[in-house]
């Protein structure tokens, strides 16, 4: 794709020499121009708003874009790099994107053990030699590549411009000197603008990890956002297609002071689509969700598919919804996107080269696949469509070799079983950018209220006889939309709004843990009778249970008083005095549950820092150390009553069996009956306080690591109460039970 810069201004005396260049380029005109828009719109960052101008046919209203992310250049693991080089220069020479969008993580930052989380410049020199080279490779200008920033290349970054902000040095936005944290793009086609926003929302004090995973947008960003957006809504007659590309989903995108969202911005601008990365396709390969103004609040959502509307003859106007697609990891997938936007539609295929290079990428973008159409694309029959754009099957095939044929075929799979119902071949549409093959249809006979009926495939077969054929897609010509689940993980990471449920789930967490353990002391006290295990058997109830439960949990009173101190202390206290930076040797900060203190405001009042990200290091304590721990303990005060009871049982029983006359007998008799139970119940709780502890020593170990601390100086009370509180309830709940048995 050739592109040429827009200059402004006339130079009188012309020479003949340009002259004779402005006649070839008259008559060899390029695909596109790219200019440095400066003009539309008083507002916002102009020097960051760019211009594309796509040459092509009158009725040529198609571009597309690539997209990749999570790309994790590593010194430890340098296949990523050289892979990369390998295989993305010569991907892109032949598909030819208008746009690459590289969407963050661009280097690892981290140790061989994966512990320590800082950054490498050794790292970001390998990056910017591998761009240097995949640019070139590539034939594309260097101006159609944007990178943003990710949470990996911002691990301990105390300032932005710094001397540790590696990505304002050796990135491709900051080498263009793409200063903001925002990016506009424009793409003029014959027919619309689209319109590709980028911002780089990672925090603006980089910790280290695993404490900095969220995206932190500001005020000032979203009024930067939105004013972008916004730019060409009374500027231009055309249709305007948006879309925004940043690094974190909006599940791990923090609200801003204010409490506004990307959300809110993105549903309000009617965005069409927002691409992101960070999750990786270790949590699925599903991590795509529709978001809409109805549900704009929610905590979670369970499934990422569209509601289809009750009334299937609406004809939007304007639509307040937007489509989340993020995408895999080039770290281990090897995953490359291609996007296109067909005449105002979006579609996309997400390409592996975990195995090597494609010859060949086939993207249909006409009819769309339906688990991820939208609601403006819904209607065929609406009078404000036009019927030309339903007469095809359309698809883009991107091949490193000539094309021979190309082939759409439709299957039935009502029945069961796929029936194929078209098989077309397609043509090449002349005078179109890049390689659009076309095939007429009619579009009537695919009509059906399922939208999973219809099966589209596309198979093309080059000069080397080589056959590509694409997944199977359902389609439905009505809009009606697919449904699909999230698997749990996918839930999990898509499906949960985590800024908004950290405090909620943390605050359920403490009100119940504090009601079992205080509710019932309170009630016991007030109460006379006495609750043991052998009233239980004898009366078996909830209430005797549950009394008889924490009866015995308040016989060992110092490990009671401590697991309350402690929970107190965890809200109250420091957890860690530790090195967020990447400077070693540099201030050390604290962390609490609201997040890191690094500073005091103007007003002398603790700012944090860090929150909610935070949360990946206290609700894995919470549940699965200290919550544990706590149910551990009651469960061997528990066992020690019990053999306790047991032990009493036995000693209290009268020797009326005892015989003067046959004291042998007798004695042996007593004997077996004093002998010791095996206590099976105790070894099983032994083993469960070592795994226990063995998980929290490997937290431990991974905080020592990555904030460079001393478990004895810097965090006491959280590496050794734990350890501590369980020993000691151990060797109490012995000491109680072989004081008995001795007696």
């Amino acid at each position: 794709m050739r592109r040429k810069r827009r200059e402004g201004g006339m130079v009188n005396g012309i020479p003949i020499t340009i002259v004779f260049l402005l006649f070839v380029a008259i008559q060899f005109p390029p695909s596109s121009a790219i200019s440095t828009d400066n003009s539309v719109d008083g507002s916002g960052d102009s020097n960051n708003r760019v211009a594309i101008e796509l040459v092509g046919g009158p009725d040529d209203d198609l571009a597309w874009v690539v997209q990749l992310s999570d790309l994790h250049f590593s010194v430890h693991r340098p296949e990523r790099a050289a892979e990369f080089n390998q295989i993305v220069g010569p991907a892109l020479s032949f598909i030819k994107p208008s746009l690459v969008l590289i969407t963050g993580d661009l280097t690892d930052g981290k140790s061989r053990d994966l512990l320590t989380m800082k950054q490498d410049e050794e790292e970001w020199i390998e990056y910017k030699n591998v761009m240097h080279e995949v640019v070139k490779r590539s034939g594309l200008n260097k101006t159609n590549f944007y990178d943003v920033r990710g949470n990996h290349d911002n691990f301990g970054v105390p300032v932005i411009g710094g001397s540790f902000d590696f990505f304002s040095k050796y990135s491709i936005n900051g080498q263009l000197e793409r200063t903001g944290t925002v990016n506009s793009i424009t793409i003029q086609t014959s027919k619309r603008k689209l319109l590709f926003i980028g911002f780089d929302s990672a925090t603006n004090s980089g910790l280290r990890g695993p404490t900095n995973l969220f995206g932190h947008p500001t005020d000032e960003m979203l009024e930067e956002i939105e004013t972008e957006l916004s730019q060409w809504d009374s500027h231009s007659s055309q249709p305007i297609t948006k879309i925004s590309f940043g690094h974190f989903p909006l599940s791990f995108s923090a609200a801003t002071n204010s409490g506004k969202t990307l959300k809110d911005i993105f549903t309000f601008h009617s965005l069409a689509a927002y691409l992101c990365g960070h999750l990786h396709t270790k949590f699925g390969n599903n991590l795509k969700r529709h978001h809409s103004a109805q549900y704009s609040n929610q905590l979670f959502q369970l499934n990422g598919h569209r509601t289809p509307s009750k009334n299937t003859s609406y004809c939007p106007t304007k639509i307040n919804e937007f489509w989340e697609l993020e995408m895999g990891d080039w770290k281990k997938s090897r995953a490359m996107r291609v996007l296109a936007i067909d005449r105002g539609r979006i579609s996309f295929v997400d390409i592996d080269f975990e195995f090597g290079a494609k010859k060949t990428i086939i993207l249909p973008t006409f009819p769309l696949d339906s688990r991820f159409d939208s609601l403006s694309y819904e209607n065929y029959k609406c009078g404000t469509h036009d019927p030309l754009l339903y007469d095809a099957i359309r698809a883009l095939v991107f091949s490193t070799s000539p094309i021979v044929s190309v082939l759409a075929k439709v299957y039935d799979s009502s029945f069961g079983n796929l029936i194929l119902v078209l098989d077309t071949p397609m043509k090449r549409l002349s005078g179109s950018r890049g390689d659009l093959y076309v095939a007429p249809w009619n579009i009537l006979a695919f009509e059906d209220p399922s939208p999973e009926r219809y099966l589209l495939q596309i198979e093309s077969t080059d000069i080397m006889g080589r056959l590509t054929v694409t997944e199977l897609r359902p389609f439905s010509i009505s809009g009606t939309p697919a449904r699909f689940k999230w698997s749990w993980k996918e839930f999990i990471v898509m499906g949960c709004q985590w800024d908004s449920l950290y405090y909620p789930i943390l605050w359920c967490f403490y009100g119940l843990v504090l009601s079992i353990l205080l509710i019932p002391k309170v009630l016991l006290s007030c109460s006379k009778r006495r609750y043991t295990y052998r009233n239980f058997k004898a009366n078996k109830s909830f209430v005797n249970c549950f009394s008889w439960v924490f009866t015995e949990l308040y016989n060992v009173p110092l490990a009671w008083f401590s697991m309350i101190g402690y929970l107190f202390y965890l809200i109250l206290c420091p957890w860690f005095y530790g090195q967020v930076f990447t400077q070693s040797g540099g201030e050390r900060v604290y962390m609490t549950f609201r997040g890191w203190v690094s500073r005091f405001d103007g007003m002398g009042k603790i700012e944090f820092v860090g929150s909610p990200d935070v949360m990946v290091v206290v609700l894995p304590h919470m549940f699965f150390v200290v919550l544990p721990s706590i149910v551990l303990i009651i469960m061997l005060a528990v066992e020690s009553g019990i053999y306790r009871d047991y032990i009493l049982s036995i000693s209290s029983k009268k020797k009326d069996d005892y015989d003067s006359s046959n004291k042998e007998s007798a004695s042996f008799n007593r004997a077996s009956e004093t002998t010791t139970p095996k206590r099976w119940r105790r070894k099983l709780f032994l083993v469960v306080s070592l795994a226990i502890l063995l998980k929290h020593f490997k937290n431990c170990v991974s905080l020592m690591k990555a904030y460079e601390m001393n478990p004895v100086i810097h965090f006491p009370v959280y590496s050794l109460l734990i350890p501590l509180l369980l020993a000691y309830t151990i060797w109490k709940t012995k000491k109680n039970s072989s004081g008995i048995s001795t007696r």
